[in-house]
């Protein structure tokens, strides 16, 4: 489906919470994000929350439920969906006020910046899974297709939620399971208001070229170098350390 209209990003709550938590000397802060919006004409809505830029959860607005990243949250704490769906109500009151007042001014757009990698490192003939990072852009509304040797693929392809940025701007990951074969070339096609054009990022197997046997040699040497300082430094501490320790034991009253 492709992207086209003009929006409006109605509201864009976040909360951040930040707290310290000190243990011996060590110093953490983390931060917990609640992001909602809603958008108008598509009449769509998000509300989820973010703890240091991964997704606890969100609410699926048509199927009135909570959906954890990991089912294991859930055994832990529980969310009401239904206060998140009051609160996109309130959003969607809102955002006819803000449109009137702004004269039905769009929100701006923010075209994507795409990265196309994989989950590890590829092995020909060994499963793996293709990654398409869409980040920084706005307004959260993207038509993304994963295609192989130029046609359309749909089966285990997987999405997460538009997850927010701090500066207000958004990220999302789209996911392929995948077969690496030489014969196999993959994009990541992707459509957005800020584009004026799909933008395609190109994916295809890369045999890994072997280093050059100087290089290998020079970092064999690099290696037992390394390795022989450490060997002579951790040997003359240890002398020094039982230098130390036989004159303290020689040592005779004060």
């Amino acid at each position: 489906m492709a992207v086209s209209g003009v929006l409006v990003l109605e509201l864009f709550f976040i909360t951040v919470l930040v707290w310290p938590q000190e243990s011996w000397a060590i110093k953490e802060e983390h931060k917990i994000i609640q992001a909602e919006f809603y958008l108008s004409p598509d009449e769509t809505g998000e509300f989820m929350f973010d703890f240091d830029g991964d997704e606890i959860f969100h609410v699926d607005v048509k199927k009135e439920q909570t959906v954890w990243r990991l089912e294991e949250f859930g055994r832990y704490a529980s969310f009401e969906a239904q206060g998140a769906l009051a609160n996109l109500a309130v959003d969607k009151a809102n955002l006819g006020i803000i449109t009137k007042r702004s004269n039905n001014t769009p929100d701006a757009n923010v075209p994507p910046e795409v990265t196309v990698l994989s989950h590890g490192p590829v092995e020909l003939g060994e499963p793996n899974i293709l990654i398409c990072f869409i980040d920084k852009f706005s307004p959260p509304v993207l038509s993304v297709s994963w295609l192989k040797n130029g046609k359309p693929v749909t089966t285990g392809v997987s999405e997460t939620v538009f997850l927010p940025r701090e500066d207000h701007l958004f990220r999302k990951f789209y996911y392929l399971p995948f077969l690496p074969s030489t014969d196999d070339v993959y994009d990541c096609q992707v459509e957005h208001l800020g584009l004026d054009q799909p933008l395609l990022k190109h994916w295809e197997f890369e045999e890994r070229s072997p280093l050059p046997e100087t290089t290998e040699n020079v970092v064999c040497a690099l290696g037992l170098t390394v390795g022989l300082v450490g060997i002579l430094v951790g040997t003359v501490l240890i002398i020094k350390g039982m230098g130390k320790n036989s004159a303290a034991g020689h040592q005779g009253p004060l």
